[in-house]
């Protein structure tokens, strides 16, 4: 008998394109275990409470506050696989550099549905948060095949309803996956001299224009002040340098950590 941490771990190498050859290898288990396991792949509180989104009258995720950040990650860095039975995998990566980021991501993949099974899965430079469940399209709708940036990206109302009355917390997802706070400096003629002048500015980077769209939209709703900033002809960066905006951002969003 294996542990169960060892067949979410297989699992969730298999879901990332691994061959069974290579995960076998790694985690010590035979490629028969593996196969057996991916036929019969069993979520450990499936006998649990029914999904809110599957419901007749279908209802908000169980944690919106949770769910707001993670559609943030989700957004930026995330993306859903299928496995077997009508199962699902939900993929967050995340850097190494942010082990405070990745504990944040692990609980809101816990919070905003209990009864899926989570791990993590490390790779070069970063790790992989990772969500098994049945459900993960019921509470992504976004999710398609292709890249996020080849195809819409809208929100359903329900989900609008979410991000207006947490709006922090998706900003904060969004930066946590896609952004970075940073120190820009230029210089200014002070009494004659040229002195230099260092400052804090906020980025947010996404080939998608539905996905900026989405933040600046919530940026517009919070009042913070932004500006397109163009690199090479690409208008894929949106800056907030405006003081009292990155005041305000500093206050509920903050550096990685």
């Amino acid at each position: 008998m294996y542990e169960m941490d060892t067949r979410k771990r297989a699992l969730a190498l298999v879901a990332q394109g691994r061959s069974l050859n290579s995960v076998s290898k790694e985690v010590g288990v035979s490629r028969a275990a593996i196969r057996s396991w991916q036929s019969r792949i069993e979520p450990l509180k499936r006998a649990g409470r029914p999904c809110p989104r599957c419901q007749k009258v279908p209802g908000p995720p169980e944690d919106p506050t949770a769910y707001s950040y993670l559609l943030g990650l989700y957004l930026g860095d995330g993306c859903i696989s299928a496995a077997r039975r009508d199962a699902y995998f939900i993929r967050i990566a995340c850097a190494d550099a942010w082990p405070g980021l990745i504990a944040a991501c692990e609980a809101a993949v816990r919070a905003v549905w209990p009864d899926n099974s989570v791990c993590r899965v490390q790779a070069k430079g970063y790790v992989s948060v990772v969500g098994y469940s049945k459900h993960w399209p019921c509470f992504f709708p976004q999710h398609g095949p292709g890249k996020k940036h080849e195809r819409r990206i809208v929100f359903e109302p329900w989900q609008q309803e979410i991000v207006d009355a947490r709006p922090w917390e998706f900003i904060r997802g969004l930066i946590h996956s896609d952004g970075c706070r940073i120190t820009n400096w230029t210089t200014r003629l002070v009494g004659g001299e040229r002195k230099r002048y260092e400052y804090p500015r906020y980025f947010f980077t996404n080939k998608s224009d539905d996905i900026r769209q989405l933040y600046t939209d919530t940026l517009d709703q919070l009042g913070i002040q932004w500006t397109h900033c163009t690199r090479n002809g690409t208008p894929y960066n949106i800056s907030v340098a405006k003081k009292a905006s990155v005041t305000l951002m500093d206050a509920h969003v903050g550096p990685k950590y």
